[in-house]
């Protein structure tokens, strides 16, 4: 959730709403389960027949045994009563069994719909991110779950217990029921009465901490920006709402907490305060010293730890559940938009990206009015850089400097375990440098979100991605909202239409089991070639082509706009690229082919044969 506070993403929703969502897929749910409720309720009807025959036994034991000075008898129906406690141990077991059946269903349902909200939302909003998707497959699910294991235990127990207590006093008297009901169903109203506002007050409380979450991480991630354009005292002030906020939702959480908790005094204390102000009247009625002794013990031993079982359940667990389950399987929420034609408010965090920020970064030179020349930033730059696994480690890149422009094909050499993967890991934010700076697009890898790096760098790995869909979306994962026309440009340059022709067409079903390694090889490049992102990185992504095919796949690589950084599998790509580096461990050369065989010892055998071939550029 990412809408701020006071929106429809922050609580503005009712109770009632959610519990209007929620309740018609819930009966759904429990009507197709019908077999596990039968087998459910049948070991409930055991529990409540334990509980009657538990408080029926004392008092029988009382009036026909001890008080009769039949003492066999006395012990006879205590030990009666002594097998109903103990059978409880199998009618649990007997419980636990089928509660299995309602709650691990429930779990996966939750997890299949989080998952489709998440997927429906990054195709909506493709480089945008879901903070909230991982809370939903984990935590919340298991809160989900857990709370929905609880209520069906809670609610089963006090329907079958309260069931088998109340007829066990109207069997021993029923003016035993007169003394008791009045408070218990007064206590019963008072707690029923604050549900509704407990369960908004919970989800206020929920989504002005969410709320408050959210603007703390974008505003880390905005600092820059937030203090060159001072609007630093702005993003404070709205933390200091959000904090206000998140306070006051707590506050009026436990004030409706305090309400709850003079419930359940109510609903389970006050019938054994009565039943003893009331023991002179029962006597003058006919209530015998066993039958009240049999009516303590339904409430001590069965009714009111059933009703305060069932009371702590539905406030918390039960609120819980209802705001949780509303989260994952209600509508999504959407943030306020900034009203159009305003610029952001000094509040307001926007995007650590300048460009998405929509605010030029201050300088000297613009604050004097005077432009200043600007270098063009490069598309790739290493400012001394250096990478080692491990403290007393040898680095893998040492004090490296390099400049790729804009539109610039490089490729990378060197032997194999040299560095060359580990390079193109830094350029995509997947390792951080052991010191120096990484830049892509002018702006340093560091701090940047996954969303900020996706749109500007695609990394295709040796090991090829390929999923369980249709070819097409297969193709447009990186750009889901690519027309029909460019799919075909994409088809057509990496000649991939065989392949998709043999396959059924873009949308057929694609298996990646069917597929070689190089097809997946072409259908991840395709891919490649169709997503935004103004920077390709291919890690010896082409081979298991032959080289025929990896050549043509570079070439239309290099046509497409943008800048292309290749591990090279083959010298041939060398051959093909712009320029070339070469990482031999020892000192790095970067140049033309020409000027790198001047220069590199290590690219001269490499290259062998290719020395006095054909090469693209002088």
């Amino acid at each position: 959730m990412t809408g701020a506070a006071g929106g429809p993403a922050a609580g503005g929703d009712s109770g009632a709403g959610a519990l209007g969502r929620t309740v018609p897929p819930a009966r759904r749910f429990l009507a197709r389960r019908k077999g596990v409720l039968a087998r459910l309720a049948l070991w409930s009807v055991a529990e409540a027949g334990q509980a009657f025959v538990v408080g029926y036994g004392v008092a029988r034991a009382v009036d026909r045994g001890f008080l009769a000075s039949d003492t066999r008898q006395g012990l006879g129906w205590l030990a009666v009563a002594a097998a109903a406690v103990l059978l409880g141990a199998p009618v649990m077991r007997g419980v636990f069994a089928q509660l299995a059946g309602l709650t691990e269903p429930l779990r996966d349902g939750l997890v299949r719909r989080a998952v489709d909200r998440s997927m429906a939302e990054a195709l909506e909003r493709p480089g945008g991110t879901d903070r909230a998707a991982v809370s939903r497959l984990t935590n919340q699910v298991e809160i989900a779950r857990d709370s929905f294991a609880g209520l069906v235990l809670t609610l089963r127990s006090f329907v079958f217990t309260a069931a088998g207590a109340l007829l066990g006093l109207l069997s021993l008297h029923p003016a035993l029921l007169a003394v008791v009901l009045p408070p218990l169903l007064a206590g019963l109203a008072l707690f029923l009465a604050t549900l509704r506002p407990m369960a908004a007050a919970q989800r206020r409380a929920l989504a002005a901490d969410e709320a408050l979450g959210d603007h703390a991480a974008r505003a880390r991630a905005a600092l820059r920006d937030l203090t060159a354009c001072g609007t630093g005292p702005g993003a404070e002030r709205r933390a200091a709402e959000l904090v206000a906020d998140a306070a006051a939702s707590a506050r009026v959480l436990a004030r409706w907490a305090a309400v709850r908790t003079a419930a359940l005094g109510v609903a389970g204390h006050l019938p054994v305060l009565t039943l003893l102000v009331a023991v002179p009247w029962l006597r003058g009625r006919g209530v015998t010293a066993g039958a009240l002794l049999g009516a303590f013990t339904y409430l001590v031993q069965s009714l009111l730890p059933a009703v305060h079982t069932l009371m702590t359940a539905l406030g918390a667990a039960g609120s819980r559940l209802l705001v949780v389950v509303d989260r994952i399987a209600g509508p999504a929420p959407h943030p306020p938009a900034s009203p159009a034609g305003r610029p952001p408010a000094a509040g307001d965090v926007a995007p650590a990206a300048a460009g998405a920020a929509g605010v030029p970064r201050a300088s000297g030179a613009a604050r004097s009015g005077t432009p200043a020349p600007r270098r063009p930033a490069a598309a790739v730059e290493f400012r001394a850089v250096t990478l080692s696994y491990g403290v007393r480690a040898k680095p893998v890149l040492d004090s490296l400097d390099l400049r790729v422009a804009p539109g610039e094909h490089l490729a990378v050499v060197g032997p194999s375990g040299i560095g060359k993967s580990t390079l193109t890991r830094l350029v995509a934010g997947m390792l951080a440098p052991s010191s120096g700076e990484v830049r892509v697009a002018g702006r340093p890898v560091a701090g940047r979100t996954a969303a900020e790096l996706g749109a500007l760098r695609v990394l295709v790995p040796q090991e090829a991605y390929v999923f369980a869909g249709t070819v097409g979306e297969n193709l447009t994962y990186l750009r889901p909202d690519a027309c029909r026309a460019d799919v075909d440009a994409a088809v057509r340059a990496l000649a991939l239409r065989p392949l998709v022709e043999r396959l059924g067409g873009l949308d057929a079903p694609l298996r990646p089991d069917a597929l070689s390694q190089g097809e997946r090889q072409l259908v991840a490049l395709a891919r490649a070639h169709l997503s935004a992102a103004p920077l390709l990185l291919l890690d010896e992504a082409t081979c298991h082509l032959d080289p025929a095919s990896e050549a043509r796949a570079e070439e239309a690589l290099a046509r497409r706009p943008g800048t292309l950084l290749v591990v090279a599998h083959r010298l041939s790509s060398a051959v093909r690229a712009d320029r070339i580096l070469v990482l031999d461990g020892v000192r790095t050369v970067c140049g033309t082919h020409r000027e790198v065989l001047a220069r590199s010892s290590l690219y001269r055998d490499l290259t062998g044969h290719w020395n006095d071939g054909p090469h693209r550029r002088p």
